[in-house]
């Protein structure tokens, strides 16, 4: 039986990392993972149709899902929803420590033209998934306010950690305690933001 495209994709992560941070996110990179993973040239065209980007979108997937996992198996319950928020973050990037070249390049891709509104859902998506772990069940504009306001904390809080050099990320966790407070004391996001976000998919809201 043929291995489905979520684990070809699987196998095929695992042999582009180490080569990322060196030739980037390309299909030439692509080709020479494969070929260590054993891929043909078919299986390749399976795990990523459409080239490179492919591939980070299921790195950015899985990671999620890791954080998901993380979150599942701590005790939330004596944290408030601030303090689930930031933990959600921490969790989302620590063990992603080792691979920041990968994601710096990552985020090169996703910043093109062709994949920017790809790029938006999937900030949109690792937000969310964030706030309903940190038990939020909005499902009107708060729902959108919420996720705008925590795209833009985590977006920043993305940055400063590629380029934090502390013991253990402290910096980027004492950042991001600052940006969540700034930004849930403000409690209200700029016009541009809420149409932008009207426009991303609920997958919670209810359907005429």
């Amino acid at each position: 039986m043929s291995e489905t495209a979520e684990a070809l994709r699987d196998k095929l992560l695992a042999a582009a990392l180490p080569h990322v941070p060196f030739d980037g996110w390309t299909g030439l990179m692509l080709s020479r993972a494969a070929a260590e993973a054993g891929l043909s040239p078919h299986d390749l065209v399976r795990a990523c149709p459409r080239g490179p980007i492919d591939l980070v979108e299921h790195w950015v997937a899985a990671a999620d899902r890791a954080m998901l996992a993380a979150l599942e198996a701590t005790d939330l319950s004596a944290l408030k929803v601030r303090e689930r928020i930031a933990l959600a973050i921490r969790l989302r990037l620590e063990p992603l420590a080792g691979d920041k070249e990968a994601v710096r390049r990552a985020l090169a891709v996703q910043a093109q033209p062709a994949h920017a509104g790809r790029a938006l859902r999937e900030v949109y998506r690792t937000v969310s998934a964030i706030w309903y772990a940190a038990g939020d069940t909005a499902t009107d504009w708060n729902h959108y306010s919420k996720r705008a306001l925590l795209a833009g904390v985590y977006s920043a809080t993305l940055l400063y950690w590629l380029n934090d050099r502390s013991d253990g990320n402290a910096a980027t966790w004492g950042f991001v305690e600052r940006r969540l407070g700034d930004a849930l004391k403000l409690g209200r996001v700029p016009a541009e933001l809420r149409r932008l976000a009207e426009r991303l998919p609920n997958p919670f809201r209810r359907r005429a």
